[in-house]
């Protein structure tokens, strides 16, 4: 079956070279100029991926994700410019799957759409449900419960929490989780796996903080761990 993508950039050339590389990979593209032509080009179709560039008129990036994020969890790719690691955390935050900086390497792109394709084709792990109370997550319908409360996360996210679940109480070395993440296909540096930790802490301790925490353990990496009473 035909996958679909549909690439949001306000640069008429780049949309015609992405859609050129991706037809010939066997994609199907849709292409919108700015983040409200796609919401209005997401009301036709329903696109298995979206490639989004940041800086556009009208609506940019981090504006459509903001909006998409809340009727939708298609999977997005960010193309960005920028590079600080607040822009990362920023579209990290607001619900991006991946990013890629400006300017990348076209093989590189193309393996991170397969990844992420990979990703929301397939379950996390093959037990299907993962329980660490009062975490409970499903595998197969990529949702998490604290305390039966639905608690939204993005992908990446959720891959990293399910190794955290899967193995509770013992500590995973950050080369291992930055392996586990490449393999998953997100970014695997180090201040990637920082941002997504952070963003794990900001989400859900306010929820679990009586009862579970997610620890650095100094100069190794970081383990979810019981709270004594």
């Amino acid at each position: 079956m035909t996958q679909t993508i549909l690439v949001v950039d306000d640069k008429l050339n780049v949309q015609t070279l992405l859609t050129e590389v991706l037809t010939s990979k066997g994609f199907q593209v849709l292409c919108a100029s700015n983040g409200r032509d796609a919401l209005l080009v997401l009301k036709k179709y329903t696109p298995d991926l979206i490639l989004l560039d940041v800086m556009m008129p009208q609506m940019d990036g981090y504006q459509f994700i903001t909006e998409h994020r809340n009727s939708s969890d298609l999977p997005v790719i960010m193309i960005t410019a920028k590079q600080h690691e607040q822009d990362i955390v920023k579209g990290f935050e607001l619900g991006a799957d991946d990013y890629i900086c400006k300017p990348f390497k076209m093989s590189e792109l193309l393996a991170r759409i397969q990844a992420v394709l990979r990703r929301t084709s397939r379950m996390l792990t093959t037990n299907p449900l993962l329980k660490v109370p009062p975490l409970s997550l499903d595998t197969t319908t990529k949702e998490l419960t604290v305390a039966n409360r639905p608690v939204e996360l993005t992908l990446a996210e959720l891959t990293l929490l399910g190794l955290l679940m899967k193995s509770v109480e013992h500590t995973v070395n950050k080369a291992e989780i930055c392996r586990y993440l490449i393999e998953e296909g997100y970014s695997g540096s180090e201040s990637t796996l920082k941002i997504h930790i952070r963003n794990l802490r900001n989400k859900l301790e306010p929820l679990i903080k009586e009862q579970l925490e997610i620890e650095s353990v100094f100069g190794v990496g970081y383990r979810l761990r019981t709270i004594s009473s």
